[in-house]
């Protein structure tokens, strides 16, 4: 006898929202239980498509409890959002990042360890086969010791984007926005980060907020890394320009990742890899191998995970500790950027 669907609620019906909304409305493993976000326009588009809203969680409760919920509300309503489904013993998947602060952050994670109740952070991107690809290929040690990293984000975000008041507004720029992504792929392929070293610039376009930034990292392996990150730069290199994983970016065949270790390099998302044939030797020429993936939604795959994790049968792959750990990498960054000194990373708050 077939499983019934599982009920899942969708708390926020942004941008995000909706994307969340079709993935529930097209897995064979879920059915949407709830819409629920107070506006107007989210109501009302909502019964032009024969679906169930409800403006508050309290509202869809004494309706019906589902098996889950999502949680794709603004960032600084993540953690009272949260709350409340954590109150009702809900499994819930929050939307990057966790909370706002690291400190709001910290106290949902520890309310939710209390009552048994477990947090997926939508971090999608590792969940993506490509980078399921690289951690196997790091893991199992063809590259030696990983030894250097750099990640570009290079981006041209256009002028009618800023036209979004908070967008302007410090905790909007890349740092917080765009490269909160990068630094949880580096810690999940990585380790956990020792210190940080960060300039930022808002020369470019003035406004409250950094439009570039420069950011150095010391993994506790001994492993160091740069990110540079600017959304004023026109290029093609950037996971979103490279990766192929949002339709709405076209797709540039560049790499956004180079990954050194003591006996190969990575390129990333291509997953072209170099290697000697013998020994490691810089006079020898280099052996070029296009490691194969199998393209997948990774949206759909953190979907599918959820189930697994609301009907107990995985651990989050991106638990609430790992979404704060991350969380407090980028504080540490805007620290250092603000302070001009390089932070080190104390009481580690991952699983």
């Amino acid at each position: 006898m077939s499983k019934r669907p599982l009920e899942i609620a969708v708390m926020g019906a942004g941008l995000i929202g909706k994307r969340h909304i079709e993935g529930v409305l097209s897995e064979p493993r879920t059915a949407l239980a709830a819409i629920i976000d107070p506006s107007p326009a989210a109501r009302d588009e909502a019964r032009e498509n024969g679906l169930p809203w409800f403006a508050s969680l309290a509202e869809a409760l004494a309706n019906s409890r589902p098996d889950g919920v999502i949680v794709a509300t603004p960032n600084q309503l993540h953690v009272a959002n949260a709350d409340d489904v954590v109150a009702a013993g809900i499994p819930v998947l929050i939307e990057k990042p966790v909370a706002d602060d690291a400190r709001a952050a910290a106290g949902l994670v520890s309310r939710a360890e209390q009552a048994g109740v477990p947090i997926l952070v939508g971090h999608h991107r590792r969940h993506n086969p490509i980078i399921r690809q690289a951690k196997h290929l790091i893991d199992s040690g063809r590259l030696g010791r990983i030894r250097s990293v750099h990640g570009s984000f290079w981006v041209a975000k256009p002028d009618d984007y800023f036209e979004v008041t908070w967008r302007r507004e410090p905790g909007a720029g890349p740092i917080f926005i765009n490269l909160i992504h990068d630094v949880d792929l580096f810690r999940h392929l990585f380790g956990e980060v020792e210190s940080v070293h960060a300039m930022e610039s808002n020369a470019a376009r003035c406004h409250a907020v950094e439009d570039t930034a420069v950011v150095l990292l010391r993994f506790e392996s001994g492993a160091l890394a740069t990110l540079s990150a600017s959304d004023a730069v026109p290029s093609p290199w950037s996971w979103e320009r490279t990766s192929g994983e949002n339709p709405g970016f076209p797709r540039e065949d560049q790499f956004c990742y180079q990954i050194g270790g003591t006996e190969g390099a990575l390129a990333i998302p291509d997953l072209t890899l170099w290697t000697n044939a013998g020994r490691p030797d810089w006079r020898q020429k280099l052996i070029e191998e296009r490691l194969p993936v199998t393209p997948a939604d990774p949206l759909t795959l953190q979907l599918q995970h959820f189930c697994d994790v609301i009907e107990g049968t995985a651990a989050p792959l991106v638990s609430g500790r790992e979404g704060l750990a991350t969380l407090e990498v980028i504080e540490a960054i805007k620290a250092s950027a603000g302070t001009g000194r390089t932070i080190f990373l104390k009481g580690k708050s991952h699983d």
